[in-house]
C-alpha cells in the first residue's frame, strides 16, 4: 500500500521581513550609492542573554529562566556554564549560571518585530535606547532589558523573581551609521540626539 506524501508547510513571511524586502533595502542601497539592493545591510541574527547571578545558591532559577527564555524567544535556550571557578562569587567551574538563545531567519524578524511594537513600549518612561552607546565598529547593537515582566508571553503572577537580559542584535553593516539606519528603518526608537 502506497502512502500519500504529506503536503508542504509553507511558513508565512514574516511582515517585518517582507517590509525590509520591499522598501528598507532598496532605500538604503539608494542612500549608501549601492549598485544594487542585495548590497544593503540587513539582520544577520540576534541573541538573548539572561545571566542568573544567584543561581550558585539555588539551581532552579537557572530552570525557571530558561522557561521564561523559551517563551519569550520561541526557542529553546541553552544553558551557560561558569567555565573557571571564582571563589568570592561562591562559583565551581561548569556551574550553570545563566541561559542564551541564537535567534536567525523568520524567528529573528518575529522577536524583532515584537520587541519594538509591544515590549518597548510597555517600559515604563521608556524614551528610547541610547544610540551612543550601543553600537561596536562591527555594526552590532547590543543594550539591556531591566526585567523580562514586558513581553506578554510572561505571565504577570507565575514570575517569581524579575530578571533583566542583555539583547544584541547582530548586522551585517560595515560601520556604526549603516547599522544605525537600518535599525532606525526597521523601527527601533533611538533616543533623540541632543
Amino acid at each position: 500500500m502506497a502512502t500519500a506524501a504529506k503536503p508542504a508547510v509553507k511558513l508565512e513571511v514574516p511582515r517585518l521581513l517582507e517590509q525590509y524586502r520591499k522598501t528598507i533595502a532598496p532605500e538604503l542601497a539608494k542612500k549608501f550609492g549601492y549598485k544594487n539592493a542585495m548590497q544593503s545591510p540587513k539582520l544577520d541574527k540576534i541573541v538573548l542573554n539572561m545571566g542568573v547571578g544567584a543561581a550558585s545558591q539555588d539551581i532552579k532559577l537557572v530552570e525557571k529562566a530558561a522557561e521564561e527564555m523559551a517563551l519569550i524567544a520561541g526557542q529553546k535556550p541553552v544553558i551557560t556554564r561558569a567555565k573557571k571557578a571564582i571563589s568570592n562569587f561562591k562559583l565551581r567551574q561548569g556551574q550553570p549560571i545563566g541561559v542564551k538563545v541564537t535567534l536567525r531567519r523568520y524567528r529573528m524578524y518575529e522577536f524583532f518585530d515584537r520587541l519594538v511594537s509591544v515590549a518597548m513600549p510597555r517600559i515604563r518612561d521608556f524614551r528610547g535606547v541610547d544610540a551612543r552607546k550601543g553600537f561596536d565598529e562591527g555594526g552590532n547593537f547590543s543594550f539591556g532589558l531591566n526585567e523580562q515582566l514586558i513581553f506578554p508571553e510572561i505571565e504577570y503572577d507565575k514570575v517569581s523573581r524579575t530578571q533583566g537580559m542583555d539583547v544584541t542584535i547582530c548586522t551585517t553593516a560595515k560601520s556604526r551609521d549603516e547599522a544605525m539606519q537600518l535599525l532606525k528603518s526597521l523601527g527601533m526608537p533611538f533616543k533623540e540626539q541632543v
